[in-house]
């Protein structure tokens, strides 16, 4: 046996969790929320959906969007998206951990 969990943010309603996180990744990886929803096998629109979600809960931007033309598009994250992106993965790693104490604790 082992834990399973899911861990996200909320605020009167989920607001970010592993889902986005990963998308967020993605474009960070990609420079492109495009590539990044392809790579999720995600539709672009769910993901401009979410990530434009998101950013009216949280009240900040999470990408710079730099729309298409000779040079192409794509999108960076924000320092505020990048900020969240690094707290966000700390407390998933701590809270790993600590459950992973608890679940010894008292299934084993």
């Amino acid at each position: 046996m082992k834990v399973a969990y899911k861990v996200w943010l909320d605020n009167n309603g989920k607001v970010f969790g592993e889902g986005p996180y990963q998308l967020l990744k993605l474009i960070e990886k990609t420079g492109s929320l495009h590539k990044a929803a392809m790579e999720m096998k995600m539709s672009y629109r769910k993901a401009w959906v979410t990530i434009n979600a998101i950013e009216k809960k949280l009240g900040f931007s999470l990408l710079e969007r730099k729309v298409g033309g000779a040079s192409g598009g794509g999108s960076i994250i924000t320092p505020p998206g990048l900020e969240l992106m690094k707290h966000y993965e700390q407390f998933r790693k701590e809270v790993k951990k600590a459950l992973e104490i608890i679940y010894h604790k008292h299934f084993e």
